[in-house]
């Protein structure tokens, strides 16, 4: 069974004066804190046992917000402290411990989708090895990693490419065997002096160890932009209140 991680830390410079006193994974999307959503999404794909990164200067929170996990019903929550920025794969580098050798399911805690992960989930555990991501297309896939696909394959993924290869956009969704802990001990600091993601999911392309879903329903980065965390917040409330007509007993 794979075991979930939700990766929540970084300073969140870009919502500054918002996370001058928090978070940004803690800031509001309409009637939950941010880091509910990617929380919830894994339990709704039947992965209860969840380690949740986080770093900065209100890690502490987490803790009295979250507390032992009862509130999703989870079989148990972990937590671990990432010093400085070192970028999501770093970050999921504190992980292998709580992997205990098995697969796991990555998210960052600033994605939100509307329909969750189940199938794509399903369909990892029918792997024997390797790797999963999610794609979505965008508008504006330029903003994101790009996959190059030929035929039903990624060849690799290009990270914010002035000419995008494709209309498609990587979610921040990495379903990964044990081996990404030794692939992540082989990278190098990008330009941006941090460990890249991107670097990990080419590194499963280059073994011909990789799969990847198409996102059902919309999907959406909170955690990048004002705009960004606008739009959750609006694409939230209309899920919501659409959920409330449709079951109004629920």
């Amino acid at each position: 069974m794979a075991r979930g991680v939700v990766l929540a830390g970084g300073l969140g410079t870009r919502l500054y004066p918002l996370t001058k006193v928090t978070n940004k994974h803690l800031l509001p999307v309409y009637d939950r804190p941010m880091v509910y959503y990617p929380i919830q999404t894994l339990v709704d794909a039947g992965v209860n046992d969840i380690m949740l990164v986080t770093g900065g200067n209100n890690a502490g929170d987490f803790l009295r917000l979250i507390g032992n996990g009862k509130e999703f019903d989870l079989d148990r929550i972990s937590y671990a402290y990432q010093e400085g920025e070192g970028g999501i794969a770093a970050a999921l580098a504190l992980a292998e411990d709580f992997a205990e050798n098995g697969p796991i399911v990555v998210i960052l805690g600033d994605n939100i989708l509307e329909k969750g992960i189940r199938d794509a989930v399903s369909e990892f555990r029918k792997q024997k090895d390797g790797a999963r991501i999610l794609l979505k297309e965008v508008p504006d896939p330029e903003r994101f990693g790009v996959p190059v696909i030929d035929g039903d394959r990624i060849v690799r993924i290009e990270e914010k490419p002035e000419k995008p290869a494709s209309k498609y956009a990587v979610v921040g969704v990495y379903m990964y065997d044990n081996s990404v802990f030794d692939i992540i001990k082989t990278l190098k600091p990008s330009g941006r002096d941090e460990l890249e993601i991107t670097d990990v999911n080419n590194a499963y392309i280059e073994q011909d160890k990789m799969s990847y879903s198409i996102v059902d329903g919309w999907w959406t980065d909170a955690g990048t932009s004002f705009d960004g965390l606008l739009k959750a917040n609006r694409m939230v409330a209309e899920k919501c209140h659409r959920d409330s007509q449709e079951n109004p007993s629920a």
